[in-house]
């Protein structure tokens, strides 16, 4: 099984746009594939339940079918950071409740399992811990998606500085191309890749049709799919 943490340099950086069109890639290449988000805010009520429409993108682009509470176990109605809402909901997200929610996911008969978190990198699951010691802990290789945008490099560098200190290993990142106008794509893009001390893995260009990656060959080693 191969597992994947997709994390972003901040709110709105793509990552399940991307996480999405990982889990068709491989969907493509026939392989048996499900998302999972753990934590989720900003949710609506269907089907008598609190649904994240994330999450539900994830589970239209599996090729591995699973119910929505083991897909995104942790739903909020606030739209706000899920550590305060949880709090204001009287639920405590814990590292063994993510650990035991992780392990559902892998009973659901998926050969790879990619995980999206939620906001940036940094972010809080209750007091004491964060998303990423769970992610360290689980020892699960990250992917970083880089929203492109002004402020894009910084928040990418000091996002990967943060994952260099704390041992986590990162296969590399995906440009997304989240503003159509950013002044200076390509010049931003080529600093990303001379500074990111991690490779390039795909570039998903800005578009208002049928979204695609443009694919490295590094994405598909890390993948194992045959290129």
């Amino acid at each position: 099984m191969k597992e994947f943490f997709i994390t972003g340099t901040d709110t709105d950086a793509g990552k399940t746009h991307v996480t999405s069109l990982l889990l068709k890639l491989l969907a493509q290449h026939k392989k048996n594939a499900i998302g999972f988000k753990p934590l989720a805010s900003g949710c609506d009520m269907a089907f008598e339940q609190l649904v994240n429409s994330d999450a539900l993108t994830l589970m239209e682009s599996a090729s591995v079918s699973a119910k929505y509470d083991v897909v995104n176990p942790f739903a909020f109605a606030p739209a706000i950071a899920p550590h305060i809402a949880a709090e204001q909901a009287g639920v405590t997200i814990t590292l063994d409740k993510l650990n035991s929610a992780y392990n559902v996911v892998k009973q659901q008969g998926a050969d790879y399992i990619l995980t999206e978190g939620a906001g940036g990198w940094a972010l809080p699951i209750n007091n004491a811990d964060y998303l990423y010691d769970w992610v360290k802990a689980q020892q699960l290789p990250v992917i970083l998606v880089v929203g492109m945008k002004l402020g894009c490099i910084n928040h990418a560098l000091l996002t990967a500085a943060h994952m260099q200190s704390l041992g986590v290993n990162c296969v590399g990142w995906i440009a997304n191309q989240v503003d159509p106008h950013m002044d200076e794509y390509q010049a931003n893009l080529d600093s990303l890749k001379a500074r990111l001390p991690y490779p390039i893995l795909a570039i998903s260009p800005y578009s208002e049709q049928t979204p695609k990656l443009q694919i490295y060959k590094t994405l598909l080693e890390n993948f194992a799919l045959n290129t």
